[in-house]
């Protein structure tokens, strides 16, 4: 039975305690990667994880579906527990490459668990201020991950095993719960070819919205070091810049209920191009103005994919937007596989202020790319423009987020991602298992048209 939102706090505690600890060990092995003069390759260790994530949903679906909520949570907690702290045995980048791709495909299978436990629970008209909780959870857990930093800046083992024991404390919550399992979920087949034509501008933002963020991620660290900054400063500039994602939700929903959501997208990559100009071209900025324009950066960098999600969702029905969800997941993951590997060539030139410069060149495609007028008269849904709903970005999200989405109709939710021959039924008590239904067929019918 659905349940109030403050019934399953241990759900959002979890996903806090997974963040914290991916937010920490992403930050962490940058620098370990820089202190031993191998930097270049952090680039490498964030499209491994990417990759995991992206590749994690095939994976935590068939994994869920054999054994059960709880057991595949825990199995893929103790998988990433070990992967951690597998990082202090190895010195060899060879082999963190293999365990930041265990990470990431661990994680997703995490996701999946917590969002299908969340819609499960979360009664239809409480799905939006359910699905802004679980966001704001996740901000909260990567932004605490930088500040460890701050407060414990050495760089030895104790940030692994502290990444370790937070991944250790979020099975508690999920593995001792009391609640019936929830309904399996299966994402959606994909519709590439449907939605680059139907949507393209927002495919291009959230691509866009992929290399950047993925670029910080992985290099942000480097760069402030490279800036000459010491452990605890690059702790403080990488808190300041992810707490500017949490921070913008609020004021970027009210803006995007009342303009053109393409507009929107233009002005912030136009005002993105101009702010990331400090930090690409100063060579030794002073914290102060770094702290400040990274914070700006990044509130408008974190504004371009929930932008983009909320104007494909304007043209697109409501029986496509399962499918949707996850391609839009899909382009921001593989978008975020290649930015750090590109980005990290360009600093190897020996000019880490080329990140941002990076970030800037993909908003400057935004520019060229988002123009307002090519939307105008061409296809909308009945019902657009729909209202803004704040969604996690970056390392937290997977194809099942979309049945938490308050613009999806629960039916639909229903019908593609859980199937309505075989309704889920309660398992025994004393056991995890629980059975899989196949996704039914997402509907061919429905106007085609550009975006």
């Amino acid at each position: 039975m659905p349940r109030s939102m403050f019934a399953f706090p241990s759900l959002y505690t979890a996903t806090l305690l997974m963040l914290l600890g991916s937010g920490l060990l992403t930050t962490y092995l940058a620098l370990r990667l820089a202190a031993a003069g191998a930097a270049s390759q952090a680039g490498w260790l964030m499209a491994a994880h990417y990759a995991g994530l992206v590749l994690g949903g095939k994976f935590g679906h068939r994994l869920i579906a054999q054994v059960g909520h709880v057991r595949a949570y825990v199995a893929a907690g103790g998988v990433v527990t070990a992967a951690v702290i597998a990082h202090g045995l190895f010195e060899w980048i060879g082999a963190w490459l293999p365990l930041r791709f265990l990470i990431g495909l661990s994680m997703m299978c995490q996701f999946m668990v917590v969002e299908s436990w969340l819609n499960e629970q979360a009664e239809p008209r409480k799905r939006g201020r359910v699905f802004s909780i679980y966001m704001t959870a996740s901000y909260l857990g990567l932004a605490l991950g930088q500040l460890v930093l701050v407060l414990r800046p050495g760089l030895g083992l104790e940030p692994l095993l502290m990444v370790a024991l937070c991944f250790a404390l979020c099975l508690v919550p999920v593995a001792t719960t009391r609640s019936i399992h929830p309904a399996p979920l299966t994402p959606a087949p994909l519709e590439p070819l449907f939605f680059l034509r139907r949507v393209p501008q927002s495919l291009t933002t959230v691509a866009m919205a992929g290399l950047a963020i993925g670029a910080f991620y992985g290099l942000g660290p480097i760069y402030a070091q490279a800036q000459g900054l010491d452990t605890r400063e690059v702790g403080l500039f990488m808190t300041t810049c992810v707490f500017a994602g949490l921070v913008v939700q609020a004021p970027l929903g009210r803006l995007s209920d009342r303009f053109d959501r393409s507009l929107l997208i233009r002005l912030i990559a136009v005002a993105l191009v101009l702010t990331v100009l400090p930090l690409g071209l100063l060579p030794r900025p002073p914290l102060p103005m770094m702290l400040a324009v990274g914070f700006v950066v990044s509130l408008l960098l974190f504004a371009l994919y929930p932008l983009a999600v909320a104007l494909s969702n304007d043209h697109v029905e409501q029986e496509r937007r399962v499918a949707l969800s996850a391609m839009l997941l899909v382009v921001f993951g593989v978008g975020a596989c290649i930015g750090p590997l590109v980005a990290g060539e360009l600093m190897n030139r020996g000019v880490p202020r080329l990140l941002y410069l990076f970030i800037g060149a993909c908003a400057l495609v935004l520019v060229w790319r988002v123009r307002p007028q090519d939307v105008r008269g061409l296809h909308r849904v009945d019902e657009a423009p729909l209202g803004h709903v704040a969604v996690p970005v970056a390392m937290a999200g997977s194809p099942l987020s979309v049945a938490l989405d308050p613009r999806v109709d629960e039916a639909v939710v229903q019908e593609q991602m859980q199937g309505e021959a075989q309704p889920a039924a309660e398992p025994p008590p004393e056991s995890d298992a629980d059975g899989a239904s196949p996704a039914a067929p997402v509907a061919a019918d429905g106007t085609r048209g550009p975006e």
